[in-house]
């Protein structure tokens, strides 16, 4: 799918206009992955900005050399950045709230400190949520040391959307909760093969959530709240992401795009206690599939 014939090409801003994208990074004690991560960012041709939070114990992971080089890279590119500590912790949702915090751009960018874009796969999440006009876009992980491991069963809940994505409410207990399976492994790069057809530039598909690569309407974000549930939640734990896609989605819809472009580095996580799942600990009666008119908002990327 691709813009309108006549229309500007998505990303474009006057001369000395902030980008309408950001790209949020948290990070925490992966100076490796963090400079491979800018690495990625670096090759993107789209407009943006790069705004990223540091945890580390010891000094900032943006703080290297290969960092270092590459934030110039980007800045001398025209992309603005943003580099700062938040060493107090309340958990990972707290640390993305504050990220948030600090844009105002359109759209946000969250991009997790392990993952690897390749070239276009910024330009091509941007296109994809200004066409779709929905609040939440998502280029799922990929693992590579996977590309051998081919799970059929895993890829069956694939369905395109052909429509503009509407409101989905989805939960552990729909059917559509299966759709997780999708983002498993090098599942991603086996759909594209199968899904992807020539001349297409992306093609967009219903999820359930998506991790480590997802680009908000920052207005349909904040309209559910963001992140601020972290209050609600134990310093220690897990599955944030999950919680406010589901509430975007039931509001906004979303999709997930291929090709992915995202790979993920398998380095391992630095959220090793995975006991306290937000899913499972916020009570959310906004997600309830007997409630009405839950997607009766416009929605969020919606241009006249």
């Amino acid at each position: 799918m691709t813009a309108p014939p006549g229309s500007a090409p998505p990303g474009s801003a006057p001369s000395g206009s902030a980008p309408e994208v950001d790209v949020l990074v948290p990070t925490r004690n992966r100076p490796v992955e963090l400079a491979t991560t800018l690495a990625g960012l670096a090759a993107q041709e789209h407009p943006f900005g790069v705004r990223i939070s540091d945890q580390s114990d010891g000094a900032p992971s943006y703080d290297t050399a290969p960092a270092r080089t590459l934030l110039r890279v980007l800045a001398a590119a025209g992309h603005p950045v943003e580099t700062v500590a938040h060493p107090v912790r309340h958990g990972v949702a707290e640390h993305r709230a504050a990220l948030l915090a600090r844009s105002t751009a359109r759209y946000v960018l969250f991009l997790d400190d392990d993952i690897w874009l390749e070239p276009g796969t910024v330009a091509r999440l941007h296109e994809a949520i200004v066409t779709l006009g929905c609040g939440v876009v998502g280029s799922a992980m990929q693992g590579v040391s996977f590309l051998d491991d081919r799970r059929p069963a895993e890829l069956a809940p694939f369905e395109r959307w052909d429509t503009p994505p509407v409101p989905e409410r989805i939960g552990p207990d729909t059917p559509a909760w299966d759709r997780w399976m999708l983002h498993n492994a090098a599942n991603p790069l086996h759909l594209a093969e199968q899904h992807v057809r020539p001349g297409e530039r992306w093609v967009p598909y219903k999820i359930a959530w998506v991790a480590g690569c997802v680009l908000y309407d920052r207005g349909a974000l904040v309209a559910v709240g963001g992140f601020d549930f972290w209050r609600e939640l134990p310093p220690s734990h897990c599955g944030e992401d999950v919680v406010a896609q589901r509430r975007v989605l039931a509001r906004f819809g979303g999709a997930g795009i291929l090709p992915s472009g995202a790979y993920h580095l398998e380095s391992p996580t630095t959220v090793p206690d995975r006991e306290h799942n937000a899913s499972n600990l916020l009570s959310d009666p906004e997600l309830d599939p007997d409630l009405e008119n839950v997607g009766a908002a416009p929605r969020a990327g919606a241009r006249s």
